[in-house]
């Protein structure tokens, strides 16, 4: 018999509103976290399964920002679209407090606070994409336009090989 899946916290809010997706477990290593290894993991193309990346903006304070596990985030691009003049990566030690989320578990879904969230645009060229579900070794296969929607996103060019 198959284990059950536990439903996580983005998930119960996708279900809340109604929105379609379907929860693959992985094999996770806390060594390497890496979205190479969560693709491959899935027998997926990296450039299907986003990362998901907290920043924080000079002006705007704290923001999301969803790119392609292949990519890095441009910071000047993102600045630009989210009107900061300068953003940073939050320190590893400051996610868990500002998300709810660990490095690894962090999912664009049901962080402690809503902030402004930006997806790169080639979310918009797959019917499914890959993001946590808010823990290690589990993922959330999701329409991309479904879930930019939910998290109200802008989709913008945010990131860079």
């Amino acid at each position: 018999m198959a284990k059950k899946i536990e439903k996580t916290n983005a998930a119960r809010l996708l279900d809340k509103a109604g929105i379609a997706y379907e929860l693959i477990p992985y094999e996770f290593d806390e060594n390497d976290l890496a979205a190479q290894h969560v693709a491959e993991s899935l027998g997926q193309p990296i450039e299907q399964v986003f990362k998901t990346l907290v920043l924080h903006g000079d002006r705007t304070g704290h923001i999301v920002c969803v790119v392609p596990g292949n990519c890095e985030v441009d910071l000047k691009a993102l600045a630009k679209v989210s009107g900061n003049k300068k953003v940073e990566m939050i320190a590893m030690k400051d996610l868990l407090g500002v998300t709810g989320y660990i490095r690894g578990g962090c999912s664009p879904v049901g962080m402690k606070k809503r902030f402004p969230t930006y997806f790169h645009s080639t979310a918009l060229d797959f019917d499914t994409i890959y993001v946590s579900a808010g823990v290690r070794g589990l993922q959330l296969a999701i329409s991309p336009s479904a879930l930019i929607s939910f998290v109200n996103a802008t989709v913008a060019d945010v990131a860079t090989l």
